[in-house]
């Protein structure tokens, strides 16, 4: 965009996972010339010594490579205020995180929520609805082990405030986060946000279940048939919500890919062959992607299926809705985070069985039944 960020602004990266330690990546090597301080914090002293001792090691398309930046486990109670402080923890250490860095954010400042679920109330309950924004990621990224970042897909953000709200911060913060991807502005972060939130809905819990990378899943005409079920039903709530609901990264048109009653019945139609192509085309373009919060139970973290299909059931609850597919999902979720449940194929089956009789989840599309 021919934009020089203005060099006296700071950035603090809360949470360096896979997304936020490719930002912090991304931001550091990109705006070191122009005199942006980008800082990372983590609660992790593994992760912060391995970027202390080698540098943000960052692998995608383009190779490998080593960024050096800054990674602390504490800030300074003396340190200058940050103009910009993006949150990229998982959905349940939202609050914890923006309690413990309200402190350190500027005045005029913007709290940034890359969250997947609808966290900006929370945090606007932390620091005040007016220094929040939202950024909704349409890119994925690992962190396969501490310091080694994976970009696992291209794309950029959808930033934009809740309620609406021009803000002119929001084009200083898709100028601060082009180098990362391409950044649009919206009017509509509800609807961006509750069109992300019902694809997470099945794409992260089904891959958390199903313990495999986004491709491989998506071959299964079942795990395709269990998505479009669990997106439907997140479809009805946002309509009862009194959300207009937009595209993501122009992929996904939640509107079409709800299923109507008849298709949720029948055993095949013109309707569910083009939906099932869908998804076998949103499985071929992010095939490397893997579920977040599986990497999440893995490292001994609660999963975010609350925050997900949890938030899908209880606002179904206070509107009438049936959510049975993401009830059943949310259950199992917390049962492989439990231990009780191995993630595979065995657990997509076990959803399948427990959600018998809600619609023929036989009624299948085109496909193998891998």
């Amino acid at each position: 965009m021919g934009y020089t960020p203005t060099v006296s602004q700071r950035v603090l990266v809360v949470g360096c996972g896979g997304l936020g330690g490719i930002i912090a990546a991304h931001l550091s090597e990109e705006h070191r010339a122009t005199g942006v301080d980008v800082v990372g914090l983590t609660t992790n002293d593994t992760i912060a010594a391995a970027v202390r001792d080698r540098g943000f090691v960052v692998r995608g398309e383009g190779g490998e490579r080593t960024v050096r930046g800054t990674l602390v486990t504490e800030l300074p109670s003396g340190a200058p205020p940050f103009d910009w402080i993006i949150l990229a923890t998982q959905p349940p250490q939202v609050e914890e995180a923006a309690r413990r860095v309200a402190g350190h954010l500027a005045s005029d400042g913007r709290v940034v929520c890359l969250q997947n679920g609808l966290c900006e109330d929370i945090v606007a309950g932390v620091v005040g609805a007016d220094r929040v924004v939202g950024a909704v990621v349409a890119w994925g990224g690992a962190m396969p082990e501490p310091g080694l970042y994976d970009r696992t897909s291209a794309g950029g953000f959808t930033v934009g405030r809740m309620d609406g709200r021009d803000d002119d911060a929001l084009l200083r913060l898709a100028l601060l986060l082009e180098p990362v991807g391409p950044v649009t502005t919206t009017s509509n972060l509800a609807g961006a946000r509750w069109s992300k939130l019902a694809i997470n809905c099945a794409i992260s819990t089904l891959g958390t279940l199903g313990g495999n990378r986004l491709g491989p899943l998506m071959l299964s005409r079942l795990v395709r048939r269990l998505a479009l079920e669990l997106m439907t039903e997140a479809v009805h709530v946002a309509r009862a919500e009194k959300v207009r609901l937009e595209k993501v990264s122009g992929t996904i048109d939640l509107d079409w890919i709800a299923l109507t009653e008849s298709e949720r019945r029948a055993a095949g139609s013109p309707g569910l062959v083009a939906k099932h192509s869908m998804l076998l085309a949103v499985g071929a373009r992010y095939r490397r992607m893997r579920s977040s919060m599986l990497s999440a139970i893995e490292r001994g973290r609660p999963p975010a299926v609350d925050f997900l299909n949890g938030e899908v059931v209880a606002r179904g609850r206070r509107h009438g809705i049936a959510t049975p597919f993401n009830a059943a999902a949310r259950a199992l979720v917390h049962a492989v985070a439990r231990r009780e449940i191995t993630p595979g194929m065995p657990a997509i089956d076990e959803l399948a069985r427990r959600v018998d009789g809600a619609a023929d989840v036989n009624a299948v599309g085109p496909g193998s039944m891998a």
